[in-house]
């Protein structure tokens, strides 16, 4: 029987890092020139199958399964800093982006990680993809990068995330990305809940777009 994960992201970031574009680019396989920034949050979902990681657990009896995530993007100007907890409480993933071309967007990413530890707790309960957008923008000489992809790794080592390089526009590492934290959310799950995966995962219980964002907006009517 196979498997069905049900997951919500959430994507984090400084508003112009591309959070929008990395977004549509990894459900619809599409980009614009020119996105508009978030002004309030919204989602998207995608189904895919995630099969075993390596030939060895192929070969060990693993098999493929099937996530269906649901995936918010933020506003990220600073006047909609306060709302950020509202659609990351309970997150099972982020995936937090920042702009190569600049390092107080990195900077800022560090913030977000800090947040959500707080506010999830401890590090095994969300993962957490962090991930460089605009590598066009250096390719095409039009600027430099700021923040190095060593820098950036060794950050993500030391707060238990994962990072990856990515450009929305040319497609680069967008895919990898998902696909990794999904992989992790997997596996935490399985960590936690082990006998759940009888049959299935018994004990999740996914809201629907429409719930999610009438539960948003009672909580945000109720918060201010």
């Amino acid at each position: 029987m196979t498997t069905e994960h049900g997951f919500k992201i959430v994507l984090l970031g400084e508003g112009r890092v591309g959070k929008t574009s990395i977004l549509v680019r990894y459900v619809d396989d599409t980009y614009e020139e020119g996105t508009a920034s978030t002004l309030q949050a919204s989602f998207m979902e995608k189904t895919l199958k995630v099969g075993p990681a390596s030939e060895r657990q192929l070969v060990n009896g693993g098999k493929t399964e099937t996530a269906k995530l649901s995936i918010w993007d933020t506003a990220g100007q600073e006047r909609f800093h306060a709302l950020g907890p509202i659609y990351y409480r309970d997150a099972n993933g982020a995936v937090l982006v920042y702009d190569v071309t600049d390092e107080s967007t990195f900077e800022r990413v560090k913030m977000w990680t800090k947040e959500l530890r707080t506010m999830v707790g401890e590090e095994d309960r969300i993962s957490i993809a962090i991930v460089g957008n605009k590598l066009d923008l250096i390719a095409s000489g039009r600027t430099s990068r700021r923040v190095s992809t060593e820098d950036a790794m060794e950050y993500a080592k030391s707060v238990g995330a994962m990072h990856f390089d990515a450009s929305a526009k040319e497609g680069t590492g967008v895919q990898d990305a998902f696909l990794q934290l999904t992989r992790k959310m997997i596996e935490q799950r399985k960590r936690d809940s082990p006998d759940d995966f009888v049959g299935g995962d018994r004990r999740l219980v996914v809201l629907s777009p429409e719930e999610e964002s009438e539960a948003l907006t009672q909580r945000h009517n109720t918060c201010c």
